[in-house]
């Protein structure tokens, strides 16, 4: 088989990268190590309103509108930030990925399922991948190959590329629930709930809740007794259970001779919120152009595919950078300084401004405004490590 591009991994990043790769004019085959395309689900499924558009799926795909977030402050106190209007959604990410890979084979993609990457070798200007398909031996010639194989990325390490910067464990499990759901998704912080990050509770549109949390030590014990905390009655009432990990912090160059990296493979994830939707998509748009462009001029050295690296790292870059000051900013907190931070935000002029500017792709916007306007001599000592001089950087 041979191929302009072969995209590994059909994933919400790989499904983009193939769709753009083929519609600027390259012969792209995509491949899935699953027998299902979005199986198995490893992700809370919560995405901005941006980042549903960014995925450029139907609109009857099945989604619940939340407009805000409860956040609970470790002493017991709840923070109710209204976004007064939809700003995100929960999705079932099987059914996403499926129609966004649907998208990418309308746009002429071909693609192979239950077929694993195994290994992939330059010959002369030309990527040769083998892999397993079906059981059976394959290999497949391709000018460029898209690595979108999330955060172990074998096609990554094997172009000799370097690891994300952190990786946070996550554990999750979708729950029955016998109450009246809200469009509110519920966040939880605090050193005995999720350290180094926060749990949640998002309410689906399917009478279930996604209870899970991210944290730098025990993830998958602490569940348990999460879910026991939040419904007695959710306890033995598990769907679904998913464990895995996020990656932060995108390694110092993502492309090698012939080869990207993109979307969890890359660190191309928000770290104040460990969603990869937004960030993934929108990289993956510029690595499939790029790689199609290269792969027609018959120049895909590193210099050429730089293009790719280049024009992400100008997109989002940034954000990304601020997003990791962020949350080794929050990181340093103590349960005392975030009891003191939700007690110092719950007020009417800082809420007015956390609705309006409140973004989840780009949180440094509302941090800024926060750092300008508050008068609070401890939230700003609290505030000012976290976000530094990128944010006002970023948001000027």
């Amino acid at each position: 088989m041979e191929y302009d591009v072969v995209v590994v991994g059909a994933g919400p990043a790989g499904s983009m990268a193939a769709k753009y790769a083929a519609k600027a004019g390259a012969h792209v085959l995509m491949i899935e190590e699953h027998a299902t395309i979005g199986q198995p689900v490893q992700c809370a499924g919560l995405i901005s309103t941006r980042a549903f558009e960014g995925c450029e799926v139907p609109e009857t795909l099945s989604r619940r509108a939340i407009r805000g977030a409860n956040i609970h402050a470790p002493d017991g106190r709840v923070l109710t930030v209204d976004g007064k209007r939809t700003m995100a959604y929960v999705v079932d990410r099987g059914e996403l990925d499926r129609a966004m890979a649907l998208e990418a084979l309308k746009s002429g993609v071909a693609s192979l399922v239950k077929t694993r990457f195994s290994s992939l070798r330059r010959q002369g200007s030309d990527v040769i991948i083998a892999a397993l398909s079906q059981g059976e031996p394959i290999e497949i010639r391709t000018r460029v190959v898209i690595g979108a194989d999330g955060l172990q990325s074998s096609v990554g390490r094997l172009a000799g590329l370097e690891r994300v910067q952190t990786v946070f464990t996550c554990a999750q499990a979708e729950v029955y629930t016998n109450g009246a759901l809200s469009d509110f998704v519920d966040l939880y912080l605090g050193h005995e709930v999720a350290p180094g990050f926060f749990a949640w509770a998002i309410p689906t549109r399917w009478d279930t809740v996604r209870i899970g949390l991210c944290s730098t030590e025990r993830s998958l014990d602490r569940l348990g007794p999460l879910i026991e905390r939040l419904s007695s009655r959710s306890a033995p009432s598990l769907l679904h259970f998913a464990v895995g990990g996020i990656p932060l912090g995108p390694p110092p160059c993502t492309v090698a001779a012939g080869t990207l990296i993109v979307g969890d493979a890359a660190g191309q994830v928000k770290p104040t919120s460990g969603g990869g939707i937004y960030p993934g998509t929108l990289c993956a748009k510029i690595a499939g152009t790029v790689a199609a462009e290269a792969a027609a001029h018959g120049n895909t050295s590193k210099d050429a595919l730089m293009e790719y690296d280049t024009r992400w790292r100008s997109e989002i870059g940034r954000e990304l950078e601020t997003g990791l000051r962020i949350r080794e900013g929050f990181n340093k907190l103590s349960d005392d300084d975030l009891n003191y931070m939700i007690r110092a935000l719950d007020d009417e002029r800082t809420l007015d401004i956390i609705s309006k500017y409140g973004d989840m792709d780009h949180p440094s916007i509302v941090l800024r405004k926060l750092l300008l306007s508050t008068k609070a001599p401890r939230l700003l000592k609290l505030i000012r490590p976290l976000i530094k001089l990128a944010v006002v950087k970023s948001g000027s």
